[in-house]
């Protein structure tokens, strides 16, 4: 039986093993899936085969930490050094990055969306961005400080840090921080976020299976909002794909894992 993961911190949350499970069940395919607890992203690669993992999937904080567990890096992730999923290939850890098309399939139903305002600047925020702007999407990038906006600097994306932030009208403004996912926060202070929120048409949120203050603030302005669920699945698929190395089909493997969500 082929044994599967997901590595984070924290991780208890996690629907990942009821979404690949579920697959794995009604498709009668000989594996497992569990979660990680991992403190110390250092530690990624010899757990991950002191446990004798076939692959894992990697949530926040660890994104970074395993693009450099990684013995090759592919696709995506090696443009943007952050890495989602992790296949054990004869030995060697092969990194990939499912997040980007994940959160495209899940904003497919908005319409006509231009111009977004990403807050946060860590590994989530990478992928996305990168993947917004191959798609000639407009971004603009807030962070608590500049300490990690070069990378967004690099890209030509407008950046701003909390002090000198210069609001814009917005299509959408995703949250990709941890902000509200252990906790009652704010991405940012509440009146910066209020002031974005006026001023946008869609509003999303990476974390999932709670609503978290920024939404809860979306929906008392009457703003369409999603929560990462959609985003989620859509990540999940991509790294199932590579879990059972395309042996399964597309459609099969959606059909059950939304079914997971069910539960």
């Amino acid at each position: 039986m082929k044994l599967f993961a997901v590595f984070g911190d924290p991780v208890a949350h996690s629907r990942s093993p009821l979404m690949h499970n579920s697959v794995f069940k009604h498709l009668n395919y000989n594996a497992c899936y569990t979660r990680v607890h991992l403190n110390d992203g250092s530690k990624l690669k010899e757990t991950f085969f002191s446990l004798g993992l076939s692959g894992a999937n990697i949530t926040v904080p660890h994104k970074e930490a395993a693009y450099e567990a990684c013995d090759e890096v592919r696709g995506f992730a090696e443009k943007i050094g952050v890495v989602n999923t992790l296949i054990n290939e004869n030995g060697r850890l092969i990194g990939y990055n499912t997040d980007a098309d994940g959160f495209l399939f899940a904003i497919k139903e908005f319409k006509n969306i231009k111009n977004i305002l990403v807050l946060g600047a860590g590994g989530t925020a990478k992928a996305l961005t990168s993947r917004f702007i191959q798609e000639n999407i407009k971004v603009t990038v807030l962070n608590r400080s500049n300490s990690r906006l070069q990378y967004f600097k690099e890209l030509n994306c407008s950046c701003y840090s909390w002090s000198d932030f210069k609001i814009s009208k917005y299509d959408l403004v995703v949250n990709t921080t941890s902000a509200g996912l252990k906790d009652e926060e704010l991405p940012a202070p509440k009146e910066m976020i209020e002031k974005i929120l006026n001023s946008t048409f869609y509003a999303a949120d990476a974390i999932y299976g709670k609503m978290t203050p920024f939404l809860k603030l979306a929906k008392n302005k009457n703003i369409t909002y999603k929560d990462g669920a959609d985003m989620l699945l859509g990540q999940g698929l991509l790294a199932n794909e590579l879990f059972v190395n395309y042996e399964l089909k597309t459609e099969d493997i959606k059909k059950f894992m939304s079914k997971s969500f069910e539960l």
